[in-house]
């Protein structure tokens, strides 16, 4: 089984890129989504984050994300810090979704996928461009907050050509060419990488 990585910049699209090798059976693990939980759920996380961030960083059990998010935004040290506790429990999920797996090939969608050191350990990556004027636009919308605020996401990002060059491969998303013909050829060929891999 091949394991691959799905990355891109913030608003590039890559959560989109995803569904769509959803909808072509390919088992995708969500990062993002799987942290949300582990807030949750993960016991040595919940203490950690209470350690560094304050008890009342959780109320009635419920993380509240929009203060540690006033916090960590704020201050890069504490993004830092957060990441720190964030990543490790996040690879390790990964890693035990991963071993259930028996697809050909599986993904693992992540925006962090080479800041947080999760890059290792999978066979390839797939980044997901998307030009800066079209992810601001994008994130703006979606999630209703200033410019400002979208290039101080997007600054915490390794540099978008940069991530694109560490990748294997690149799914061009904007309005001049189709996504959906980009990924059709790519899963076919890692599908046939997959299969030989299994042989």
């Amino acid at each position: 089984m091949l394991r691959v990585g799905l990355t891109g910049g913030i608003g590039s699209g890559k959560t989109t890129i995803a569904k769509i090798f959803e909808l072509l059976n390919v088992p995708v693990y969500y990062a993002d989504e799987a942290s949300k939980r582990l807030y949750h759920t993960d016991l040595d996380l919940i203490c950690n984050i209470k350690k560094h961030f304050g008890e009342d960083i959780y109320i009635n059990e419920q993380l509240n994300r929009s203060k540690l998010a006033a916090i960590v935004f704020n201050d890069p040290d504490k993004l830092k810090l957060l990441n720190e506790l964030v990543h490790p429990p996040t690879i390790r999920d990964a890693q035990e979704w991963m071993k259930k797996q028996t697809a050909p090939y599986i993904i693992k969608e992540a925006a962090l996928l080479f800041e947080s050191g999760s890059a290792q350990g999978l066979d390839y990556i797939i980044g997901v461009h998307a030009p800066v004027h079209y992810r601001i636009k994008r994130v703006m919308e979606r999630d209703g907050v200033s410019r400002e605020e979208v290039m101080n996401r997007a600054n915490r990002q390794i540099d978008e050509d940069i991530k694109m060059r560490l990748c294997d491969f690149v799914i061009v998303n904007n309005d001049q060419e189709l996504v959906i013909p980009q990924v059709l050829e790519l899963h076919s060929k890692l599908l046939e990488m997959g299969n030989r891999k299994a042989v």
